[in-house]
């Protein structure tokens, strides 16, 4: 039986699930803030066999820059400690498949996530076949709600915007619902937007 460690970070949530086989052994979902650093590795740690499996897979973002770190750093710590792969996968693709799961009358939805500098991540989904319509983009809320064209609003970003929508955050366990190509992204960060901290410009040199 293969098993693979989900680990979820993006967000305000933290969550993490062990899948053995397409079918959720164990999983935890917290709502953490800004504590992903101290409550992950006690997360996994309460997983049955302490999480150990055969592949890691890791949530790349968009979202939280630092949770998105956290998240990375222990999925690749993890894999090289037990010689397991590590894969990625999208925070936004993954709401989108749990809202889907979840009414099944949606066909469209726009994933909406908390970008930061007044700004929102948003990506629209379609669920049948499911697949998003666009890519995804850091946006004023008044230009992603000029951009919804009549889908729902879901995530954590709502709030932002005065259509109304669906408040979710991201769950480890929902990647079962995800199709294999979406679960098998390299394990790098997808920030959505430049991060806030720049380089020191080299000195000038005067002859």
């Amino acid at each position: 039986m293969t098993r693979t460690l989900v680990i979820e970070t993006a967000t305000a949530a933290c969550s993490v699930a062990l899948i053995a086989d397409g079918r959720v052994v164990a999983s935890i979902h917290e709502v953490v803030g800004r504590g992903h650093a101290e409550r992950l590795v006690p997360m996994i740690a309460e997983l049955p066999e302490g999480g150990r499996a055969d592949a890691v897979l890791v949530d790349c973002g968009p979202g939280s820059f630092t949770g998105i770190r956290v998240g990375i750093a222990a999925a690749r710590g993890l894999g090289l400690g037990w010689n397991a792969p590590v894969y990625g996968f999208s925070s936004l693709p993954l709401i989108a498949a749990s809202a889907f799961a979840g009414d099944p009358t949606l066909d469209r939805v726009a994933i909406v996530l908390e970008g930061g500098h007044g700004e929102v991540f948003m990506q629209p989904f379609a669920a049948d076949p499911f697949a998003h319509t666009a890519e995804f983009a850091s946006l004023a809320p008044a230009d992603a709600m000029a951009r919804l064209d009549g889908a729902l609003a879901v995530g954590n970003g709502v709030r932002f915007l005065d259509v109304g929508g669906r408040e979710a955050l991201p769950d480890a366990a929902a990647v079962i619902l995800l199709p294999a190509v979406l679960a098998s992204l390299a394990p790098r960060p997808i920030y959505g937007r430049a991060p806030d901290a720049k380089p020191m410009a080299a000195p000038k040199v005067v002859a």
